[in-house]
């Protein structure tokens, strides 16, 4: 079988695996942006190129876009062979936007190399690749709607509510978590509703035993209500955390009404704190 590197090591080792990989690349660093590289052709433009070296020009794009492809679609055989393609497509600069594109949008690719095109796309367009990277939360793969949302994270878009809305509904389990992700490290409040609503998704629950059984990402939620003060999410919270039969999301329960409350609920085992929690709902009833 032909050896091929992870998912996982098309990110770290290119080193697009933080905010910061997007965030901060800026005219200053030694590799430009495509957008920056734009500003600078459109700036010779001034001089007018004869259409001999117009036409050299276009060849060698073509040539730079042609020799892309063609690794994209053989894919990377290990780390060595990936830190290479890395450095190719970094000293092309805006060129090589033309196939990466191609590549995010045809399925002959393999999914590492559509996936790889994702992340250099926003690594080399920056914010403005966003409208386009966006459209691909909504594609047929998972795969493709997964490294949209990383893109959208890593560059920061608080602006997409819309499409964090419709991932967090999305029939990936995976996606679902990225979306949820997403709304949680931007900090957007707005969603909050959203989010509470995917307690009442059924297919972020699964069967076993004959008896239904809360999936990791419904403790992910719960977290999530609190980080984002969800106060109509209190009274159901309150209630859950007398119940035993919430006893697997005890904590998550109790954190989160710690955040949405303001209150610390004192140290001790749960009974001390269903305890506490139970004359909150007096006191707060009383006031």
């Amino acid at each position: 079988m032909k050896k091929q590197v992870s998912f996982a090591c098309l990110i770290v080792c290119l080193g697009l695996s933080s905010t910061a990989s997007f965030a901060n690349k800026t005219p200053g660093h030694a590799v430009k942006p495509a957008v920056q590289a734009k500003a600078d052709l459109s700036e010779k433009k001034s001089a007018p190129k004869s259409p001999e070296a117009e036409a050299a020009q276009r060849k060698e794009n073509d040539e730079i876009t042609k020799r892309l492809l063609t690794k994209f679609l053989a894919g990377f055989k290990d780390k060595k062979d990936l830190d290479a393609f890395n450095k190719e497509v970094r000293n092309t600069a805006g060129r090589a936007v033309p196939a990466l594109i191609e590549v995010m949008k045809n399925a002959k690719y393999p999914d590492k190399s559509r996936w790889l095109a994702t992340f250099m796309l926003g690594r080399a367009m920056g914010k403005k690749a966003a409208p386009f990277i966006g459209k691909f939360t909504a594609h047929p793969s998972w795969v493709m709607r997964l490294a949209a949302l990383k893109v959208l994270l890593a560059l920061k878009q608080h602006e997409m509510v819309d499409v964090y809305a419709r991932t967090l509904r999305d029939d990936s389990m995976i996606v679902r978590t990225q979306a949820l992700a997403n709304v949680r490290d931007l900090k957007l409040d707005k969603l909050a509703p959203n989010v509470w609503a995917m307690l009442y998704d059924k297919r972020n629950y699964y069967e076993a035993k004959k008896a239904t059984k809360r999936s990791n990402i419904i403790k992910e939620v719960i977290t999530a209500v609190g980080e984002l003060r969800f106060e109509k999410a209190r009274d159901p919270l309150l209630t859950m955390i007398q119940k035993d039969k919430y006893s697997d999301v005890f904590e998550e329960i109790n954190k989160s009404l710690e955040k949405i409350t303001g209150q610390d609920a004192p140290k001790g085992d749960r009974q001390v704190k269903r305890h506490y929690w139970s004359r909150y709902v007096l006191t707060s009833k009383t006031i």
